[in-house]
């Protein structure tokens, strides 16, 4: 108890000195310093910003209505660097919160002559100076014009392919082949390119908790030194609740010559597979087989062999046969 008294002593304590510290005669003196100090700075600001200066300012580029099938040969200018002069207070609006429209590079408005792009610096120059407050002089900039050598690319058709993954939620299954549209693109590249080229593929996108079917546009993987178009398909994913449904699949002999007979123990094969709820009055017997081709009959010594689904529908997962394994006797007739 009397610990806890001296604790609160010593809060007290501290805190009337903090009030008679803010009261008092020298916090008035620290707040008229600190008063004439930012005032100072504001007028230093003031004048400073009266002043001419000299910035540099990035201006983007942007290439517009590219055509696929060309192919540039030297790296693509990405931006302009203008020098410019003006009262700070001008070139601070410049420098805070605001960005500069991209200087547009269209395939359409530009030379296109021997395998080259021209852009001239009068129109360069034109594009920067529309950005620019009247007072701003422009005193160059870098560089001062776009010159790129471009190249004819080839033409080739590639299938495309799901790159992503699928995650269904508990209790659903793929019912189905993901169907992408279109299912194949343009590819432009050089012919050493394309002749090692095979397919395209979209993003690694993971769908996850899907219960239900699912469409959905997804870019196409870039791939180095190629064009695709399009850049982009429609990938569509059918999934279905599942559950079980067991069926009687009956084993045969494939290829079994005339003058032999076969007893298989036991004779039909138990199959538990799962099912969409919406295919489950179809799924049928006549849908499945167990065949066991006479060559693995006639090496075996042992009289028992393994057993699988020689024939079943895609869109039944997971089926397991029980037993799995048969016996059989391999009897020679007398039949010619």
């Amino acid at each position: 108890m009397a610990r806890l008294e001296n604790i609160r002593a010593s809060f007290k304590s501290v805190q009337t000195r903090t009030k008679a510290f803010f009261h008092g005669e020298r916090w008035k003196e620290a707040l008229v310093f600190l008063l004439f100090v930012f005032l100072a700075f504001c007028f230093w600001m003031l004048q400073s910003l009266q002043q001419e200066y000299e910035i540099e300012l990035a201006f983007p580029v942007r290439y517009e209505n590219v055509p696929a099938d060309i192919a540039f040969d030297t790296p693509r200018i990405q931006e302009i660097t203008a020098k410019v002069k003006d009262k700070g207070s001008v070139l601070l609006n410049y420098t805070i919160g605001r960005n500069f429209a991209p200087i547009e590079v269209k395939m359409g408005d530009i030379t296109r002559k021997n395998g080259s792009i021209q852009v001239s610096r009068k129109q360069i120059e034109s594009d920067i100076q529309k950005q620019l407050i009247s007072t701003t002089s422009l005193l160059g900039f870098e560089p001062q014009a776009i010159s790129l050598r471009f190249s004819k690319r080839e033409e080739k058709e590639i299938p495309v392919t799901f790159g992503g993954e699928i995650r269904p939620k508990a209790g659903f299954q793929l019912s189905g082949e993901i169907r992408i549209t279109p299912p194949y693109v343009k590819a432009y590249a050089t012919a050493s390119i394309l002749d090692t080229l095979a397919e395209a593929s979209t993003e690694p996108e993971i769908f996850s908790e899907v219960d239900k079917k699912t469409t959905k546009t997804i870019r196409l993987s870039k791939i180095k030194g190629v064009n695709l178009t399009p850049e982009s398909v429609t990938v569509t994913i059918p999934v279905e609740q599942y559950t079980e449904k067991t069926l009687r699949i009956p084993v045969t002999c494939e290829y079994l010559p005339p003058h032999y007979n076969i007893r298989i123990f036991p004779a039909t094969i138990e199959v538990t597979c799962g099912v969409p709820l919406s295919r489950f009055k179809e799924l049928s017997e006549e849908m499945f087989s167990i065949q066991i081709p006479y060559k693995e009959l006639e090496q075996n010594v042992s009289g028992s062999l393994p057993v699988t689904l020689s024939k079943k529908p895609d869109w039944v997962h997971s089926a397991t046969l029980q037993p799995d394994k048969i016996e059989f006797i391999l009897e020679h007739t007398d039949t010619p």
